[in-house]
């Protein structure tokens, strides 16, 4: 065993650490990066290195991984976390590394909390090949990592472990007699391992953490049950990263659900949300959104609907308020859906940003004083209340360069139906008006 793995050996370790891979043979996922002909398990297998990033979530082999890449390329091994080195931590890494007659391996944990100036301080020694770097992130490195150190790195994608993958952590954690909890000659019951891979979620490191704390508390020789479980893992956090991957992941499926009409989904995901610590008035402001951009004028209540149920998560806080929310949710995944208002709205304001900034027509423009009245501002203008059915046909409400511009399409859903039938019969008087001047 390597000088990188020695520590494992000691008992009062706990077991996650106990149990790290020390070999690719031991090293448990992600097949898509390590499998045969996989470029990242070619390069590890074949002694090369190169720069890299590894995004994936909590207890997948990041760091694992990157010990890995050391002892098969014989690199040094050094590791800085970005919650507590700065600039001259790095400074000093390269400093030794510049020293030493072998490749090192920089391995930063928590790479995405590293700001611009000390991301950039890499770029000089990870170009010049004095360090390989490998960051460690569990945030989306498009949107926490510079480009010029995306650049001179390739990102890889690790994925949650699946529960065939844990299963063979948790029968290699209760049978290893060196590294593991085989000493104590523990087994579970199906229902147990069924508990304890939930409680997992994907992560190798919570699997074999709640392992430990009911393997400490089980008797020598007996069966762990999902009774033993149960307290252990009732208080244990979510996966959700506030501001993060994971929490935008999960508001995309709550909007995605709603506009899909499944109201149940968009429950689970409200409640996913706010089993995590999301903020409920964040929710509410999001259902806002969603009540403008997918509903629209097929249902306007929904609009109303959704502003009340901030309101109350406001004024009274949980649980009442996050009732009226689900209350806003399901009202807003069962209404009749259309989206074109926001497409309408975006069409204008595209137009806007192309177009040329027409004049006012005159017979639109304000006549607060004599001098406009005078230039005849307004004078032309049709008073739709003094006209037949409160509505000035043929009248031109653009600038002359736009007229017969449309943005807004009603869809025939909800009240827009009605809206579209409306709209309908204004364009009917006002063809019929274009036909009565010609005939004049």
């Amino acid at each position: 065993m390597s000088d990188l793995f020695a520590d494992q050996s000691l008992p009062w370790q706990p077991l996650a650490a106990r149990m790290r891979p020390r070999t690719l043979d031991e090293y448990v996922g992600q097949a898509h990066l390590l499998g045969a002909g996989e470029p990242l398990g070619e390069a590890i297998r074949q002694g090369q290195l190169h720069s890299m990033v590894l995004w994936g979530p909590p207890g997948v082999g990041k760091t694992t991984l990157a010990k890995l890449l050391a002892e098969y390329t014989k690199a040094h091994f050094q590791t800085l976390s970005a919650v507590l080195a700065g600039v001259k931590d790095i400074r000093d890494a390269v400093q030794q590394a510049k020293m030493r007659q072998q490749p090192t391996i920089l391995f930063v944990d928590e790479v995405h909390r590293f700001n611009k100036a000390q991301q950039d301080a890499f770029l000089p020694y990870v170009e010049d090949g004095t360090i390989v770097f490998i960051g460690a992130t569990t945030e989306n490195p498009a949107f926490e990592l510079n480009n010029a150190l995306l650049s001179r790195a390739r990102v890889y994608t690790l994925k949650p472990l699946e529960d065939v993958q844990l299963e063979q952590l948790l029968s290699q954690a209760l049978t290893d007699r060196e590294r593991g909890i085989g000493k104590k000659q523990l087994s579970s019951n199906l229902d147990a391992q069924a508990l304890l891979l939930m409680a997992a979620n994907g992560d190798a490191r919570r699997l074999l953490n709640v392992l430990e704390v009911v393997a400490d508390l089980a008797e020598d020789g007996s069966t762990i049950t999902a009774e033993q479980i149960k307290p252990v893992i009732a208080d244990l956090p979510k996966r959700f990263d506030k501001g993060g991957d994971v929490f935008y992941d999960q508001i995309s499926a709550l909007h995605k659900a709603v506009r899909g009409s499944s109201p149940d989904a968009a429950l689970y995901w409200f409640s996913r949300m706010l089993d995590g610590g999301c903020d409920p008035l964040y929710i509410a402001r999001r259902v806002v959104r969603m009540a403008s951009e997918d509903i629209g004028n097929a249902d306007p209540r929904a609009l109303s609907v959704c502003l009340s149920a901030w309101n109350v998560q406001e004024r009274l806080g949980s649980p009442e308020g996050e009732l009226a929310i689900a209350q806003a949710i399901t009202y807003c995944a069962c209404a009749p859906k259309s989206n074109a208002v926001y497409v309408a709205y975006k069409k204008a304001r595209a137009a806007v940003k192309e177009l040329p900034d027409y004049e006012v027509p005159i017979h639109l423009r304000s006549a607060p004083t004599k001098l406009q009245k005078s230039l005849g501002h307004g004078a032309e203008y049709r008073y739709a209340h003094d006209e037949p059915n409160a509505y000035a046909s043929g009248e031109q409400y653009f600038p002359p360069e736009m007229v017969g511009a449309q943005f807004y399409q009603p869809v025939d859903r909800g009240l827009e139906q009605k809206i579209k039938q409306k709209l309908t019969q204004l364009a009917e008087w006002d063809q019929q008006s274009e036909l009565q001047r010609y005939s004049d």
